[in-house]
């Protein structure tokens, strides 16, 4: 198998160089690879930033070798991570929702940590692909930085998906009668082994079920395996 971070490297980064240097249908190929390559890994914030970082620094290096319309091909991809992110956090609010209808004792302020993690996957897409721009080449940076701008300022599909989900579990929690209790670190921990589990599981079978599915981005990624 191949270690962690290997998914985060070269692969990754040269597919997203590609999809943004042959200009066509970048937004789907870099979805398709972005979601690649969260299905390949725990569903955690720091795996979600690593492929952020890594399909952006691609992107950018994409963007520097192509010819005209480079801030079209990096806003659209910027929109394809996005559409992939968001389903990130659907797939999270799922895996909350299962915790839920278990009934085994989950405690409230586990579901807090799992609700500000998936409100955590926009303000991290959002600083990194910033960190990105800000280290990119003086061709690339303004075109990458007015991306970001356009996509902040029309709002990210990811943060919709966040504020839809919040409004969902909030209602959930008031009306449903689950026990709430206090829990120890090793039930918190156990929860968060769980919640990874679930919403990877869940992550992969959206995958899976797109009108295209990302089978040429995770032969990519099985290159570093």
């Amino acid at each position: 198998m191949a270690k962690k971070g290997e998914h985060s490297g070269d692969g990754i980064r040269q597919a997203a160089s590609d999809s943004v240097r042959q200009g066509e249908s970048v937004r789907e190929r870099v979805r398709d690879l972005t979601l690649g390559a969260l299905t390949s890994r725990r569903f955690d914030r720091e795996a979600i930033r690593d492929v952020v970082r890594a399909i952006t620094e691609g992107a950018s290096l994409g963007a520097e070798s192509s010819g005209a319309g480079t801030r079209q091909s990096l806003a659209e991809a910027l929109r394809g991570m996005d559409q992939a992110l968001a389903k990130s956090v659907q797939a999270g609010q799922e895996a909350i929702r299962q915790l839920i209808g278990t009934g085994r004792g989950v405690s409230e302020r586990e579901l807090q940590q799992a609700l500000a993690g998936l409100q955590k996957i926009e303000e991290d897409f959002v600083a990194t692909v910033g960190q990105v721009a800000e280290s990119a080449s003086e061709r690339v940076r303004p075109d990458l930085r007015e991306a970001l701008g356009q996509a902040t300022r029309a709002g990210t599909e990811t943060s919709r998906q966040v504020a839809a989900t919040m409004t969902e579990l909030t209602r959930t929690f008031a009306g449903a009668s689950v026990g709430f209790t206090l829990a120890g670190i090793e039930v918190a921990s156990e929860f968060g082994a769980r919640f990874a589990q679930i919403a990877g599981g869940v992550l992969a079978g959206m995958a899976d079920a797109l009108d295209k599915p990302p089978a040429e981005m995770r032969a990519e990624a099985k290159k570093s395996s």
